[in-house]
């Protein structure tokens, strides 16, 4: 049970599910992989992000997940970031596995191959990466983390960042599809420079 403390701060129960009682950002992209079938699956992932400043990219999956079972088959998975007005699409590889373990509604998603892996992306995304598998870490309660090593990496000219761009035109032009968990969406098209300090590197 919550309880409040004296400056209006509210201790969480541990024993009930934390994320679910307040929002956090975090991004929203597609992850592809290839079925035991040589069909191809796409699976929306929100748990997902860079892992240092070396080209490697992971997010949380379940073991009972299809798209954890085709990665460690596989060793390799795709990673596209839709645009805003792609939510519906990107909802519909949600969409759960009938009795023949496929997803139907994934046959009306325009989809085109990957280069380097066997896989395929969710077309008219911004970015896209293909993924070598590096390590499953387990452990995280019925979760685990699945990372790859990129080796491909495609970005639409209109989103790339240049030296003759500002950063904010870029984000008019492409607005970025965020995931506010829980169960909402929201679109970023503003930003502002952080005030790093002067002696400030990473």
């Amino acid at each position: 049970m919550s309880s409040v403390t004296s400056d209006r701060l509210i201790s969480l129960d541990l024993g009930q599910p934390l994320w679910d009682r307040f929002f956090m950002v975090a991004p929203l992209v597609i992850i592809g992989t290839k079925e035991a079938d040589e069909n191809y699956d796409l699976a929306p992932k929100h748990m997902a992000m860079p892992f240092g400043w070396d080209n490697y990219f992971g997010f949380i999956c379940t073991p009972s997940h299809g798209t954890y079972q085709n990665i460690v088959r596989e060793k390799a998975f795709s990673v596209s970031f839709p645009q805003p007005n792609q939510i519906l699409l990107t909802s519909l590889t949600a969409t759960a596995r009938c009795e023949n373990n496929q997803k139907p509604l994934l046959s009306i998603l325009s989809t085109f191959p990957t280069t380097q892996i066997d896989s395929v992306y969710l077309e008219d995304s911004y970015l896209y990466l293909e993924c070598h598998l590096d390590r499953i870490i387990e452990g995280f309660g019925d979760n685990s983390l699945i990372v790859g090593k990129i080796i491909a990496a495609q970005v639409k000219e209109t989103a790339l960042r240049r030296s003759d761009r500002d950063d904010q035109d870029i984000l008019l032009d492409i607005p970025l599809l965020v995931y506010l968990s829980p169960g909402r969406y929201s679109i970023i098209d503003h930003s502002f420079s952080f005030p790093f300090h002067a002696q400030f590197h990473r």
